[in-house]
């Protein structure tokens, strides 16, 4: 059983070790041996000392041990079947664009809007996908006065797009940490940070009669997103010299961040769609050179450009915290660690707090 590509696409990428054969990530069984894609953006995980007991959601089994991506997994052992590919820069700037253009465009209008919804931001990633469904509503999670929820307005204002808002409380904080310690089999803060307001959101989603929701990820790791990759060589947080090297260490980090929001989604009742990690637009992405991540203080410069004609200049060029930030979901969990007594100047004060909400 496979998901997210034929056994015939998947066979042929097997046989001719091609990292990007044209699907949007696939994971699963075949003849025997299970498989899973460069990015990783289908989880597959297996038991620790039986590779042939296998699911796609961690929790169905009993010591369950990740199928690194990129791998293929027999009685044997794991074999590395695809790497991510290290293109040279490209240095026609021009044509470089054009085919981030072709790449983008071409992904988000082949997205399939029944029983779709949009995950909302605000931001040029989530915009752009937003653009692709013209039809599908938008849902945006955050506590009242966030940045997040202040932005999505602004943002579907200008493109006329339906918007609904999934106002976070400490309550619904408190009741989907353990489900999310669940689901991920982690604990610390900045995971759960990160997928409370994403799972909340496909929660209102689900409830509201929608199967699958579509959302922006990919489009910051591949596209020079993070602070830190604007900073390189100077920002500790990355090893590369140069801003293109330390986009490429953002890249690597996506399949251990993919795992944790696919499960999230899935667990909240939706299928995610991420049009932005289709190869299509990982290939497009890998040449750019730094100036076309992050030029003059202004970072996914590509994607910016080539979301005119899509969304509108004040959305392509707007500003967007991380999620964590955006929506207060990290400032209201640290507030309640320490409303439950669990104060900073602890050691790991938040995770002492997550620990407690599942009972250790």
């Amino acid at each position: 059983m496979l998901r997210g590509a034929d056994e015939t696409t998947v066979r042929a990428a097997i046989e001719s070790t091609d990292p990007l054969p044209g699907t949007a990530g696939f994971a699963g069984e075949l003849n025997g041996t299970l498989v899973r894609d460069v990015l990783g953006r289908q989880p597959l995980f297996s038991e620790r000392n039986d590779p042939d007991t296998w699911a796609f959601n961690r929790r169905e089994l009993a010591d369950p041990v990740r199928v690194p991506a990129g791998t293929r997994r027999t009685d044997d052992g794991d074999e590395r079947v695809w790497s991510l590919p290290t293109p040279a820069p490209e240095t026609d700037r021009e044509a470089a664009l054009a085919n981030v253009e072709s790449a983008v465009h071409g992904a988000v209008q082949n997205i399939e809007s029944e029983g779709l919804a949009v995950a909302f931001s605000g931001g040029v990633d989530s915009a752009v996908v937003a653009a692709g469904v013209p039809d599908a509503p938008c849902y945006v999670a955050g506590f009242e006065g966030s940045h997040d929820v202040a932005a999505a307005r602004d943002a579907a204002d200008a493109m006329d797009r339906e918007l609904h808002v999934v106002e976070l409380t400490h309550d619904a904080l408190r009741e989907a940490v353990p489900e999310l310690v669940s689901v991920l089999g982690r604990t610390n803060p900045m995971d759960i940070q990160i997928v409370l307001p994403l799972y909340l959101v496909a929660k209102q989603v689900a409830a509201d009669g929608f199967d699958r929701l579509a959302v922006g990820q990919g489009a910051d790791e591949l596209f020079g997103g993070y602070a830190k990759v604007e900073k390189a060589p100077d920002d500790p947080r990355v090893e590369a010299e140069t801003v293109r090297g330390a986009a490429t260490e953002m890249v690597r980090t996506l399949p251990e961040q993919l795992e944790r929001d696919v499960l999230t989604l899935r667990a909240a009742g939706v299928e995610p769609v991420a049009p932005l990690l289709h190869d299509d637009v990982v290939s497009a992405a890998l040449p750019l050179p730094g100036e076309l991540l992050v030029a003059d203080g202004r970072r996914k410069v590509a994607l910016r450009e080539v979301a005119d004609g899509l969304v509108p200049d004040s959305v392509a060029s707007a500003d967007k915290k991380a999620v964590q930030y955006g929506t207060y979901a990290a400032r209201e969990l640290d507030r309640l660690a320490r409303q439950a007594g669990y104060k900073r100047r602890m050691e790991n004060h938040v995770e002492q707090y997550v620990r407690s909400l599942i009972g250790e």
